[in-house]
């Protein structure tokens, strides 16, 4: 696998689908894929636990993102020095306008699992990238869903791993190959 930007670990405490397994260190050790980035739930992450949060990721060499739960947290995660941000796009006004305050931090913005939360993808800017995951495909017609922006928005295919045994694309990758997506690769220094 090239690249997994969406995994979760025990930083996202509140998430109950998290295991006790799912350390940064663990998930370095697995080598999975050649570029990683851990985005953990920001509201688990922001203050107290953020400095180490990112000290961590980095010192396993790994891309550091978060992933932002809609406009309330849009403001102050943008505030804070992350890669690459994870945004859940509910339809809802605010979490459409809330997509430039993070986009206006010249990092890349990836929509996230948009066929799950109901995201209206006529409103999104195309300097946002598409998530296509394992977790949530078929929760939606993900066929009809993005057919029509297929030539708008580049893709990015991610596990949304919580667990170990989640750290694969499987899905995502069969998705793609049926709608002919080819992934763009957000880091590709890393690869050398």
């Amino acid at each position: 696998m090239i690249q997994d930007l969406h995994i979760h670990t025990i930083f996202s405490s509140g998430d109950s689908a998290v295991v006790q397994e799912q350390t940064v260190e663990f998930i370095a050790s697995l080598k999975h894929a050649k570029i990683v980035g851990i985005s953990d739930h920001f509201e688990y992450i922001a203050d107290k636990n953020y400095e180490i949060y990112k000290n961590t990721v980095k010192s396993s060499g790994f891309k550091t993102g978060t992933e932002v739960d809609g406009h309330k947290w849009a403001d102050a995660a943008a505030k804070l020095e992350f890669d690459y941000y994870i945004y859940h796009c509910w339809d809802v006004p605010q979490d459409y306008k809330r997509i430039y305050t993070l986009l206006d931090t010249g990092k890349p913005v990836i929509i996230a699992h948009p066929y799950a939360i109901g995201t209206r993808l006529e409103k999104i800017p195309r300097e946002c990238l598409l998530e296509i995951n394992n977790r949530y495909i078929f929760k939606a017609d993900w066929k009809n869903y993005l057919t029509p922006y297929l030539k708008d928005f580049d893709f990015i295919l991610s596990s949304d791993a919580h667990q170990p045994h989640w750290l694969n694309q499987n899905i995502a990758r069969f998705v793609a190959d049926q709608l002919n997506i080819t992934e763009k690769i957000l880091f590709p220094e890393m690869l050398k």
